[in-house]
C-alpha cells in the first residue's frame, strides 16, 4: 500500500518530465527508477536539505542564488520575472511552465507566476528541466519546466526569523502519513517595512504576504487512492516606480522624480482533487481537477482583475521492468474580466510519453497535440481566435559505465500569446498574434562520482515568430508583436564538490548568445541584433565550510554580465544593463531538533538594478540586509 501512495505522490513529476532525486542518485518515473547518469534531459534538481540550507525568504530568492534560472522584480517581490535559456528578463517567464505538483500555475495573461505563494519550508523537491517538458507540460515549455514537489512526511517544524528593514517570517509544516491516510498542512505569514521610499513623507515600499495548504489522500481500499487539497495566499504590496541613473546612482533608495508608487493587493484561491485506481501493479487510472479564483486590485489606479481558471488531466499509465507509457488527455479553461471586458483562453490537449531501457541505452519519445481557443467580449464587440499545435520531444541517453554517459535529445515546443498580447498600449484591442514555436536541440555529459557531480550540457534553439513588445519611443505605434527569426545557443555547467568533509563547493554557470535573425517593425530593422535582457554570463558559485559537525558556514557569489536594457531590441540605447552582483554569507548551528542561523544578503552592498530602457530603471536587491531565526523540528 505504501507503494502506491508512493506512485500517486510522484505522478505529478512525471506529468511534467523525469524525476530526480539527488540521495541516492536516481530518476523515477513511477515504477520505474533509472541510475541518474540515465536522464534523456539536461536538469537540476533540488532538495528540501537543499532549500533549508540557503535559509531563503522565498523561491525567487532560492532561484537567483543556487540554480540557472535568473530571477528579478521589476516592482512586486512577490510576483518576478524568470528567464532561463536566454528568452529574455523581460517575457522569459512565459517560456516556462511552473508546476506545483502537477498543477500549472502559470497565468493566461502578461502576470508572472505567484511563487512566493509556495512557502520554502513545504518543499520536498525542486526540478529545472531545461528544453524539455512541453509533451506533458504544455504550452509555453520552450525554455524548459520548473517543477515543485511539496512535502507528504510525517514530519513536523517551525521556522521562525527576523531581520533588517522590519523583516519577520513565520512558517510551519506539519504532517501525517500513515499505511491509508496521509494529510499535511503548512502555512506561512510574512512582512517587511521596505527598503525604498515611495513619496516625500517618508513612506517605504512595505509588503505583507500570508499562505495556507491542507492537502489530504486516502485509501479506502488497496486500489483506489483519493486526495484533495485547498490553498490561499494573500499578498498586500507598495513599490516604488522607475529611477533615472542619476537617480539610481546617487540613492538607490529614493522615490525619484518620477513620482510614482504602485498599491496592490493580489488574492488567490485553489481547490484540487483527484483519484489513482490501479488495475495491477503495472496499468493505473489517475484524475485530477482543480479550480482556481484569483483577484487583482491596483488601488492606484483602481483597477481590478477577476480571474477563474479550471483544469483536469486524466491519463493511463503502463508500467513493466523497463518500460513506461503515459497517455492522457489535458483541459484548461481560464477567463479574466477587467477593463469592461471579458478574455477567455481555453486549451485542449492529448498526450502520449514514452521511457524505455535497454542495456546502456535509455530512449524518451513523446507526442502532443494541443488546441487553444481566444475569445473577447465588450460592450462593442465579440471576437475569436483558435490554433492547433503540435509538440514533440525524443531523447537518447548512452552510460558507459557508472560514473559517466551522455545524452541528445530534441524537442518541437510552442507558446500560445497570452491575452494581454491583444491589447495595445492604451487598452484598446488591437487583434491577434502568432503563436511562437521553437526546435531545440541539447547535447551533455553526466560524471558521477562519490564526491563530485559534474553535468555538461549545449544548446541551440532555432525560433519562428517569437512574441515580443514593440516599444516605440513616441508610444503611439507600441505594439505586441512576433520577431520572424531567431535562435539562441549555450553552454551549462553544473558542478558539486565535495573537497574534503570539511569543505564543499557548487558551481552553476552558464553562457548564452541569443540572437534576432529577421524582424523589422515600423521602419525599425532590428535582423542581426541581441535579444536585449539577456547577459552572456551567469554565475553562481557557493562554498560550504563545516568547521564540525553542528556549524555550517556558506558564502554565495551571484554575478551575471551587462545586457542590453529589456526594451532595447534595437541595441542602441545609450544605457544598458548593468552587472548583477550579490555576496551572500550565512552561518547555521544545529543541535538535534533546532538550528539557529543567521545570514546577511549582499554583503558588499553592491547596487543592482533592471533597467528598461534609457532612465527607466528599478532597483533590486540594492542595499544590504540581513535575518535571524531558528527551525524547530517537532
Amino acid at each position: 500500500m505504501q507503494k502506491k501512495i508512493g506512485l500517486s505522490l510522484l505522478l505529478s513529476s512525471i506529468l511534467v518530465a523525469q524525476t530526480i532525486e539527488l540521495e541516492p542518485l536516481i530518476i523515477t518515473s513511477t515504477a520505474i527508477k533509472t541510475d541518474e547518469l540515465r536522464s534523456t534531459d539536461a536538469v537540476e534538481v533540488y532538495t528540501a536539505e537543499d532549500i533549508q540550507n540557503a535559509h531563503v525568504q522565498n523561491i525567487y530568492e532560492f532561484l537567483n542564488q543556487q540554480t540557472s534560472v535568473i530571477t528579478m522584480s521589476s516592482g512586486n517581490p512577490f510576483s518576478q520575472k524568470l528567464d532561463l535559456r536566454g528568452y529574455g528578463i523581460g517575457d522569459g517567464y512565459q517560456n516556462i511552465v511552473v508546476t506545483l505538483n502537477g498543477r500549472k500555475i502559470n497565468n493566461i495573461d502578461m502576470v508572472e507566476p505567484l511563487l512566493s505563494s509556495i512557502s520554502p519550508a513545504s518543499i520536498e523537491r525542486l526540478e529545472i528541466i531545461k528544453s524539455s517538458g512541453i509533451v506533458v507540460g504544455g504550452d509555453g515549455a520552450n525554455a524548459g519546466v520548473i517543477n515543485i514537489t511539496t512535502k507528504r512526511s510525517s514530519s513536523k517544524e517551525i521556522t521562525i526569523y527576523g531581520g533588517t528593514d522590519g523583516v519577520a517570517d513565520g512558517s510551519f509544516y506539519l504532517g501525517h502519513n500513515d499505511d491509508k491516510l496521509s494529510i499535511s498542512a503548512s502555512g506561512e505569514a510574512q512582512k517587511s517595512d521596505g527598503t525604498r521610499n515611495i513619496n516625500s513623507q517618508g513612506d517605504k515600499d512595505e509588503s505583507s504576504l500570508t499562505t495556507g495548504t491542507l492537502n489530504i489522500a486516502y485509501i479506502p481500499i488497496d486500489a483506489l487512492e483519493l486526495r484533495a487539497g485547498v490553498s490561499f495566499a494573500r499578498t498586500a504590496v507598495i513599490y516604488g516606480g522607475y529611477l533615472t541613473l542619476d537617480e539610481y546612482n546617487d540613492d538607490p533608495s529614493q522615490v525619484g522624480a518620477s513620482g510614482s508608487a504602485t498599491e496592490q493587493e493580489f488574492d488567490t484561491d485553489a481547490v484540487n482533487g483527484g483519484l489513482s485506481y490501479y488495475f495491477d501493479n503495472q496499468l493505473s487510472l489517475n484524475i485530477d481537477i482543480s479550480r482556481e479564483e484569483k483577484k487583482s486590485n491596483y488601488i492606484t489606479y483602481s483597477s481590478i482583475s477577476d480571474y477563474v481558471y479550471n483544469s483536469a488531466r486524466t491519463t493511463f499509465e503502463y508500467e513493466s521492468e523497463n518500460m513506461m507509457i503515459v497517455a492522457g488527455i489535458d483541459a484548461f479553461d481560464g477567463e479574466r474580466t477587467a477593463y469592461a471586458n471579458e478574455t477567455g483562453k481555453e486549451n485542449l490537449a492529448a498526450f502520449f510519453m514514452s521511457n524505455l531501457e535497454f542495456d546502456n541505452h535509455s530512449i524518451k519519445a513523446g507526442y502532443r497535440y494541443e488546441t487553444i481557443s481566444y475569445d473577447y467580449k465588450d460592450s462593442t464587440k465579440s471576437l475569436k481566435d483558435e490554433h492547433s499545435l503540435y509538440g514533440a520531444e525524443l531523447g537518447y541517453n548512452y552510460t558507459f559505465d557508472k560514473e559517466k554517459s551522455i545524452f541528445i535529445n530534441y524537442a518541437h515546443a510552442y507558446q500560445a500569446p497570452d491575452i494581454d498580447r491583444f491589447f495595445d498600449y492604451g487598452g484598446a484591442f488591437n487583434g491577434f498574434i502568432n503563436p511562437m514555436k521553437t526546435d531545440s536541440f541539447t547535447l551533455g555529459f553526466n560524471y558521477i562520482r562519490p564526491n563530485n557531480k559534474l553535468k555538461i550540457s549545449i544548446f541551440y534553439v532555432d525560433l519562428e515568430d517569437e512574441i515580443y513588445y514593440y516599444s516605440d519611443p513616441t508610444y503611439i505605434n507600441s505594439k505586441n508583436t512576433n520577431i520572424d527569426k531567431s535562435h539562441k545557443y549555450g553552454l551549462d555547467i553544473y558542478d558539486k564538490w565535495l573537497m574534503t568533509d570539511k569543505f564543499n563547493v557548487v558551481l552553476n554557470y552558464n553562457y548564452i548568445q541569443a540572437k534576432i535573425d529577421e524582424e523589422i517593425d515600423s521602419g525599425e530593422d532590428f535582423s542581426g541584433n541581441d535579444l536585449p535582457g539577456v547577459s552572456d554570463h551567469n554565475i553562481k558559485a557557493t562554498i560550504n565550510y563545516l568547521p564540525s559537525k553542528n556549524i555550517t558556514l556558506a558564502v554565495t557569489q551571484v554575478y551575471r554580465s551587462e545586457a542590453y536594457a529589456a526594451s532595447d531590441f534595437n541595441n542602441n540605447f545609450a544605457q544598458k544593463q548593468e552587472a548583477y552582483e550579490s555576496t551572500d554569507i550565512s552561518i547555521s548551528y544545529t543541535k538535534d531538533n533546532l538550528e539557529l542561523f543567521a545570514k546577511i544578503n549582499n554583503l558588499f552592498n553592491r547596487k543592482n538594478g533592471l533597467w528598461i530602457e534609457d532612465d527607466a530603471i528599478y532597483p533590486i536587491n540594492f542595499t544590504t540586509t540581513a535575518v535571524a531565526g531558528f527551525k524547530l523540528k517537532l
